[in-house]
This record gives C-alpha cells, structure tokens and sequence, in this order.
C-alpha cells in the first residue's frame, strides 16, 4: 500500500511539473535560477536585458540574452513563457535543492523482502483448567 501510494503522489508531481513554467517577463532571479541550464550569470543577463529593453514579445527572443544560443532555448522551451504567471517553484532554487520541475520523480525504494505474516498467539499453559479424571 505505501508503494502505491508513494508510486501515485510521485505521478502526481510529474504532472504538476508538466505544467510549470517560468514567465522570463516577471520572474525572478531566483525562478530563472530554476530553470535548467539557467544560472545565476543567464538569470542576470535575462534580468537586465529585460530592463533596458523591456518585455520579451515571444520566447524566441530570448535568443538576444547573451550566452542563450539555439540548444539553450530548445533545452527551456517547455518550461518557459512570455505571459501568466511563473508556477515554477522559487523554494527549490532558495534552498539549493534541484529545481524538481526539471527532474523525474524517484522511483521508490523496493523492500528486501515482505514482512513475514503474524503467527497466532500460544495459549498460556498457566491459566487452562486442569482436567479432573
């Protein structure tokens, strides 16, 4: 019962994850940051040509951010949008963890063996009546 539940709250993640994105107009450094292949140096180049030029138009445009080339794009494509609001989680890139939008939900951990099944209790030799002849 628990691998299955711990099996199904793992598919739900993956699909919550699906649906994240980061909006590159509003987000901060810190959503950016939780983006793969985005660092603190990407998030800041995308902030600050965010500032001098204004909202990204299409996604396509983060091309004009140094240091984001074609495989860049591809690689955040998915994960990226230039309206609504960023649901990607900003906890995991505050906490150092992995952004877990961009990773796959570990499998659980199987168990050596299944527990073994209860054996009945002995009756207590001291509490049964003795039979008289």
């Amino acid at each position: 019962m628990k691998k299955l539940l711990a099996a199904l709250l793992g598919f739900l993640f993956v699909c919550a994850s699906a649906f994240a994105a980061v909006n590159i107009n509003t987000a901060t450094q810190e959503q950016l940051e939780s983006l793969n292949g985005i660092g603190p140096v990407k998030a800041k180049a995308i902030i600050d040509y965010r500032a001098k030029n204004g909202a990204f138009k299409s996604v396509d445009d983060l091309k004009n951010v140094s240091g984001i080339g074609d495989k860049t794009l591809e690689k955040l494509r998915k994960d990226i949008a230039v309206s609504g609001a960023t649901t990607a989680p900003a906890a995991a890139a505050k906490s150092g963890a992995p952004a877990a939008a961009n990773k796959p939900a570990a499998a659980p951990a199987a168990t050596a063996k299944p527990a073994a099944p209860a054996k009945p209790a002995k009756k207590d030799a001291s509490k049964s009546v003795a039979k008289k002849p």
